[in-house]
């Protein structure tokens, strides 16, 4: 499947225990050409047996979840399935949890302000090597 661009549609899973933040996240992704949502977690343990079983190419990860956190599913995606990248979204920049993410193979993040283009473009750059970071935070001083 590619997107209207030529490049491949990417396939997400999208982790969040807020049901409203995690279904809004999947229906903004859904009307976006170059990505389809292929599943969706309301934890860490939901969102690691959702990778192994579907394979997608991102995660989109909170990091605040019951049963296991983001930061512990993602060094579990990442250790068990190093062909999905992960970022990470979070409420702020300067989460305390946002640095062990990435120590834990989490390739960018995003604040859950970011908009549809903002998401699309994390995704790609994770996709295509590069570290998907929140404008936001890439701007700050």
């Amino acid at each position: 499947m590619s997107a209207p661009d030529g490049d491949r549609v990417a396939r997400v899973v999208v982790a969040d225990d807020q049901a409203v933040v995690r279904e809004g996240i999947v229906m903004l992704l859904g009307l976006l050409p170059g990505i389809e949502v292929v599943g969706s977690a309301r934890d860490g343990e939901e969102a690691v047996a959702l990778t192994a079983e579907l394979g997608p190419d991102v995660v989109l990860m909170d990091l605040r979840m019951p049963r296991c956190d983001g930061v512990e599913a993602t060094r579990r995606i990442r250790d068990r399935h190093p062909g999905t990248e992960v970022v990470v979204l979070t409420t702020y920049a300067d989460d305390d949890s946002l640095f062990p993410a990435l120590r834990a193979g989490a390739r960018g993040y995003l604040t859950k302000d970011a908009g549809g283009e903002e998401i699309e473009r994390a995704v790609r750059d994770v996709i295509d090597g590069r570290a998907g970071l929140s404008l936001r935070a890439a701007e700050a001083p």
